[in-house]
């Protein structure tokens, strides 16, 4: 039985590899298709094209696993049933659980590859794509939610930053402070401000005028340390989506965010949904196993690559929609995130066990 596992362990694996290779390159010449039409305008040329292609392939790698474990699984079932080998293996007393477990053998280390990938190499290597993309124009603004800006809520201090910056730097700071009782006691006026860690800002060029109940006094200074909560990793949304990045800053977000009373459903969302999806590249590849028992003239290799990417892009479609949704509708963001792999993983088991019954 040893032997065996081997056998189909290797040919999934090899076939999920494959098709794996052919989806990141295909997705990666579409990518390149689409950088082309910024090819001449300002500083970006064609190798810095290619640059940001290549630094977003780790987030297509993310992506596209779950489907190339779909489509590869059902190639390689399929070529064990075009000759014959899967007859013989059940033939032999080989169950559907002990093939199954064949597969998942294989997906295990995927599943693990997957969220290594969307943890730790896809979010930095996008932040650094979306670097690259605005090279051409260093004051290229990468956050700006309103016409008047980002705003961001302290206990009784609101803050207005008119634009992010590319590096994370801001530009055009304002501060309004309240006292206990609701009444503005100062504003700080900010030219620019850098992240310098501990949790400070060292903003420049800033003029403060503090208000009191008999006079405003107004000063001026070269530096001011600025000690708030907010982060470069909270405003990395801004320069990438929630959906990549890592759990870290997600968790930034939503503390942050909800300590200021803010919406947090989308970055919950996608939360939830970097823990559950690693899981996805199992579930595809067990759901690829009850195509075995599909008789060739019911439909030979070309259906089985058709259904399987066509399954494939459901699974994917579905995510997409039920994360919108969630966010739209105040779903709950664990159901949101998890109800189209469950719904996938109790098609999967429920066609296995019509199948063993059968």
């Amino acid at each position: 039985m040893r032997t065996l596992r081997r056998y189909i362990g290797r040919d999934v694996l090899f076939a999920t590899l494959l098709i794996f290779a052919a989806l990141l390159a295909l997705f990666a010449f579409f990518d390149l298709i689409h950088e082309l039409g910024d090819v001449g305008r300002g500083n970006y040329t064609i190798s810095r094209a290619l640059l940001f292609v290549t630094l977003n392939l780790p987030s297509r790698l993310y992506e596209l696993f779950p489907v190339a474990a779909l489509i590869g699984t059902l190639f390689a079932i399929s070529q064990f049933v075009a000759n014959s080998e899967y007859t013989v293996m059940r033939a032999s007393g080989v169950s559907l659980a002990q093939v199954a477990w064949s597969v998942l053998r294989v997906g295990i280390p995927l599943a693990a590859a997957t969220f290594l990938a969307g943890e730790y190499i896809a979010p930095p290597a996008e932040r650094i794509a979306q670097t690259v993309r605005a090279a051409d124009n260093e004051s290229r603004v990468v956050a700006q939610q309103f016409e008047s800006g980002f705003w961001f809520k302290q206990d009784l201090t609101f803050v207005n930053i008119r634009t992010v910056l590319a590096d994370m730097s801001l530009s055009g700071i304002r501060m309004y402070e309240f006292g206990d009782d609701f009444r503005l006691k100062a504003v700080r006026v900010a030219k620019s401000g850098t992240f310098v860690g501990n949790g400070q800002w060292k903003l420049e060029g800033v003029q403060s005028t503090e208000i009191g109940p008999d006079e405003t006094r107004v000063t001026k200074a070269p530096v001011y340390m600025w000690t708030t909560v907010l982060r470069p990793s909270i405003l990395n949304v801004y320069q990438v989506a929630p959906e990549r990045l890592e759990l870290g800053a997600l968790y930034d977000n939503i503390r942050v965010l909800g300590n200021n009373a803010q919406k947090t459903s989308r970055f919950e969302i996608a939360f939830w949904n970097k823990i559950f999806y690693p899981a996805a590249v199992l579930v595809m590849m067990v759901l690829a196993l009850p195509f075995a028992h599909f008789q060739r003239r019911q439909g030979g290799l070309g259906f089985r690559i058709f259904a399987g990417t066509m399954i494939g892009l459901s699974f994917f479609l579905l995510g997409r929609l039920f994360s919108n949704l969630g966010v739209l509708n105040d779903w709950p963001p664990l159901f949101s995130a998890v109800f189209p792999l469950a719904l996938f993983t109790a098609i999967a088991f429920g066609m296995l066990w019509f199948i063993e019954r059968r």
